[in-house]
């Protein structure tokens, strides 16, 4: 997913920089005597032999005209020669910057995915800039060589569908108990005085059990399908879990209720059991209260 990729490319851009920097630097002094267009490109020669993928490399003037055609594997890809890009960031960035500079993901105008591009000017001995020498790799290559834990790894796109089948499995159970909770609290249709005390409990329940489900089911397909990931920025996982954690407190709360009636009609020796139940559901309680106090401490540390 797109949102994923700039996510985890603005977890790795650091890295991601510095591997295309260290490509050029390698390659390209960024001082030289006299900087002279052939020899440039044979050292741009040299760096395709070192990157796995990429889109172009190419090469501007100190004006953003590019002076050499693509250099590319694919043939679709050349050209490029005499085209003005002093109005792309990664071109001006590095003039103002006066350093290899790794641009923002952008649609690339070759092949229509996300790409980005590093660039490294390249002065004379009197620090004047001569040359601009710039590399495309797509978003998805440099997750690769950066982030190789990314969702654009085998494991993680297995990851990916094995949340989906879970989300779509659990998003079943909760359409089923909700289906089950219209049936059992309309099964008389709309003849509600024909409605007993012990329907109406038994359709809430699955009802606020359907509901807890369906908040699991959109967090987890939410952050590890789409790649929406709120737990730094607003905590949006601890908000599920006490949503949740609520919906089976207020269920495990009406059963004990239900069952405090039921004994106290029927057999009045067990109604025990619905104390044990009702203080289940009091340690429940202390144990969601001492959770929803212990959340600022540990962001704050």
């Amino acid at each position: 997913m797109i949102i994923r990729e700039i996510q985890q490319f603005a977890e790795v851009r650091t890295r991601a920089r510095a591997y295309l920097c260290y490509l050029f630097t390698r390659n390209i002094p960024n001082r030289m005597p006299e900087p002279n267009l052939d020899v440039i490109t044979a050292s741009l020669d040299k760096i395709v032999h070192e990157v796995e993928e990429f889109e172009a490399l190419y090469l501007l003037d100190q004006s953003g005209n590019q002076v050499i055609n693509n250099i590319t594997d694919d043939p679709h890809r050349k050209g490029g020669l005499g085209q003005n890009r002093s109005g792309k960031s990664y071109y001006y960035r590095a003039v103002r910057e006066k350093r290899c500079v790794l641009s923002d993901p952008y649609p690339s105008t070759l092949t229509n995915d996300l790409t980005v591009t590093a660039s490294y000017p390249i002065y004379d001995e009197q620090g004047i800039l001569k040359f601009i020498a710039c590399i495309d790799v797509s978003l998805e290559h440099i997750l690769k060589i950066a982030h190789p834990s990314s969702l654009q790894s085998a494991f993680g796109k297995t990851s990916q569908l094995i949340y989906t089948i879970f989300s779509l499995s659990l998003l079943a159970i909760a359409l089923l108990l909700l289906f089950n909770g219209m049936r059992s609290l309309f099964m008389h249709g709309l003849e509600f005085n024909l409605l007993d005390i012990k329907a109406m409990f038994e359709s809430t329940i699955l009802i606020t059990l359907s509901l807890a489900i369906f908040d699991l089911v959109k967090t987890i397909f939410e952050e590890e399908v789409l790649g929406r990931n709120e737990r730094d920025d607003s905590g949006g996982m601890h908000k599920t879990m006490v949503r949740f954690l609520g919906s089976i407190i207020i269920a495990l709360a009406i059963e004990a209720l239900m069952l405090v009636f039921k004994f106290a009609i029927i057999d009045a020796a067990h109604i025990v059991y619905a104390v044990y139940l009702i203080g289940g559901v009091t340690m429940l309680l202390f144990g969601l209260a001492f959770y929803l106090k212990s959340i600022p401490q540990k962001r704050d540390s």
